[in-house]
């Protein structure tokens, strides 16, 4: 009896840590991520006022097909070693196992190279209208995005969150001074701006060194099943996110009569963008520290953060709606330029759209901690199909209008699907 209240003491006290740890790291790496929000935001208005309606679509192109496969192909993996880690941290273990995760980013960067290189012709003929810059400069990111994914994951589980947010920050800053750099007239053209997003992953992992601990790693090598598994379901969530981020701008690109329509779609993206950015310090913060509560058995503080985020959350995107309500279409001239108008319905369905879609992104981390990964898996997936399925046969007229519209009732839809799942594994056994 006397281990038992030992061990459920030194429970409490995990808890207690993790608790204090996550509310800490949240703050440390909101502002890390909230001012890399903002200099992404300008990278794409300087590319939006300095290159012409076509280049910046191939920019904003650029940018779409490039995270659409690396948070297919590499965010798995960072989740995978966040869960992982963050468990093994909660239980009192030393050393983490990493040949499983290496194993895997290294099959899924290897992967995209041959099925990059076999089918170049189709991909820069028709995705970058014959462009082989920025063919190459896709090949360049997607490659080393790899090890700054894996850098991601690695310090989220040891909750290294200044460093996290330090890594992002560098990467979005650097990135950001070759479109800098046009706009002053030290460089000129679609290909400067397009080359900052090739070199910022490379120039990020300057942070690396300050995290590396001289520590072995113990002989547990880990489950592969199990971290495929895992990373399984985080790839089919990633794949369905992506396809309701830049599903609807690579669909316009395909069906729409005028040429520039697909980069008007990616700036109104850009209202869920920036803040799915900045949320992503909660979410990064998140998953850990509900993996470290579920497995020492915190299933009140579980609750709370939850609660406390999905809070936040709402109290965000009714500040985000009254915004774009108020000042949303103005707001848009002024940073993105162009002839176009911007309908102030549709941006305060997109606001909407974003709070849902930040709400599904923490239930979904739940849902991750406690092993329900196929289960919301198969929410994202359903969600995605019925957005593609609403974008093509819409009865509506203007296609940023249905974009708009579809985007909201999707991911209203996919946040209670999750709360379902959430709530169903919380009272059960």
């Amino acid at each position: 009896m006397a281990r038992s209240w030992t061990h459920a003491r030194r429970s409490r006290g995990r808890c207690c840590s993790f608790v204090s740890s996550y509310s800490r790291g949240a703050r440390i790496l909101s502002v890390g991520i909230a001012t890399t929000g903002l200099v992404t935001f300008a990278y794409f208005s300087l590319a939006s006022h300095n290159l012409s309606e076509v280049d910046y679509k191939g920019v904003s192109l650029l940018w779409s097909v490039l995270f659409l496969i690396i948070s297919i192909i590499y965010r798995p993996v960072e989740q995978l070693l966040s869960h992982t880690i963050s468990s093994r941290r909660a239980l009192g273990h030393e050393g983490h196992p990493l040949r499983v995760p290496m194993t895997i980013q290294a099959c899924a960067a290897l992967t995209f190279l041959v099925i990059a290189l076999a089918f170049r012709d189709p991909i820069q003929n028709d995705v970058f209208d014959g462009s082989s810059e920025l063919y190459w400069i896709l090949v360049v990111a997607v490659l080393a995005y790899a090890a700054s994914y894996f850098a991601r994951g690695w310090l989220a589980g040891h909750q290294k969150f200044g460093l996290y947010g330090g890594l992002v920050l560098l990467e979005s800053v650097s990135r950001c001074l070759f479109a800098l750099a046009v706009a002053v007239g030290i460089a000129d053209g679609q290909g400067a701006v397009a080359l900052g997003i090739a070199a910022a992953p490379l120039v990020s992992l300057a942070v690396v060194p300050w995290a590396l601990e001289r520590r072995t790693v113990r002989g547990e090598t880990g489950s592969m099943r199990a971290g495929a598994g895992f990373a399984g379901a985080v790839l089919a969530i990633m794949v369905a996110e992506q396809a309701l981020l830049n599903g609807p701008v690579l669909a316009v690109d395909a069906t729409a009569a005028d040429a520039a329509l697909a980069g008007f779609v990616f700036n109104v993206l850009l209202i869920t963008r920036a803040p799915l950015q900045l949320f992503q310090a909660i979410q990064t913060s998140l998953l850990p520290h509900l993996s470290g509560l579920h497995v020492t058995g915190g299933g009140d503080d579980f609750a709370r953060a939850i609660r406390v985020t999905v809070l936040a959350i709402a109290a965000f995107a009714g500040a985000v709606v009254l915004g774009l309500g108020l000042i949303g279409p103005w707001a848009m001239g002024v940073l993105f330029g162009g002839d176009f108008d911007y309908g102030r319905v549709g941006l305060v369905l997109v606001g909407l759209g974003m709070g849902f879609h930040l709400t599904a992104g923490t239930l979904n981390q739940a849902a991750l901690a406690r092993r329900r990964g196929a289960l919301a898996a198969a929410a994202w997936l359903v969600a995605a199909a019925a957005f593609m399925l609403w974008l093509l046969p819409s009865p509506l007229d203007d296609p940023l209008l249905e974009v708009e519209v579809g985007y909201c009732a999707t991911t209203a839809l996919l946040a209670v699907a999750l709360w379902l799942i959430e709530r169903t594994s919380a009272s059960g056994p």
